[in-house]
């Protein structure tokens, strides 16, 4: 399969799991802060082009928000005690394996599934609830929250109270259906990367 063919692809395949959330995009969108390292035209954006980041600034802990199709897209640096965590919290996780195909392309799964990730170090997501679209808040730390004790780091959405770990997989017994999504990416260097095109050769 060609290029174009894994790029379309991965774009079917988003596009299906984008359905349920983009409908309140507007109200939770305009609270986040832009980190934007490449702005495309407002014709790329509406042909859905791909995007280039330049990661190499990128701090252990944060996040840098760019935005794709319209929607906000979360590069997040995960430390080595973050990591360590997510296979603690897979009895509190609703679909802890992310066994819902149409949640992220499978080849962030083929490593370590608690990561979701094609480097486990990088996070990259939707940043929109699968509830309704809000946009959660980033709770990186690991110490007790008014909503968790127990918080491992992660995000919380406080629109209905929705939570997801560092790998945007969601909580059992929250109103958000489904993990947060896993936008097509690949790396073009160790320190750039592209959101909307799946990796050469991806399945």
């Amino acid at each position: 399969m060609g290029n174009d063919g894994v790029e379309n692809q991965g774009r079917r395949r988003f596009l299906t799991a984008t359905t349920a959330v983009v409908g309140a995009v507007g109200a939770g969108f305009v609270a986040v802060p832009f980190i934007k390292s490449w702005n495309p035209s407002a014709k790329a954006k509406l042909a859905g082009a791909p995007i280039t980041a330049d990661i190499s600034a990128l701090a252990e802990g944060t996040r840098m928000v760019l935005e794709w199709r319209g929607q906000p897209i979360w590069i997040v640096k995960r430390s080595k005690a973050i990591l360590d965590a997510l296979p603690q919290l897979d009895a509190r996780l609703r679909d802890p394996k992310s066994g819902n195909a149409d949640q992220q392309p499978t080849y962030v799964l083929k490593g370590d599934y608690h990561f979701r990730s094609i480097k486990p170090e990088i996070s990259v997501l939707v940043g929109l609830c699968t509830h309704l679209g809000c946009s959660p808040e980033m709770k990186a730390e690991i110490k007790p929250e008014p909503f968790d004790p127990e918080w491992k780091g992660g995000y919380f959405c406080p629109c209905h109270k929705s939570r997801f770990d560092m790998s945007g997989r969601v909580f059992d017994g929250v109103p958000a259906p489904i993990n947060l999504l896993v936008p097509p990416h690949h790396y073009e260097s160790d320190t750039s990367i592209v959101i909307g095109v799946d990796p050469k050769g991806a399945a």
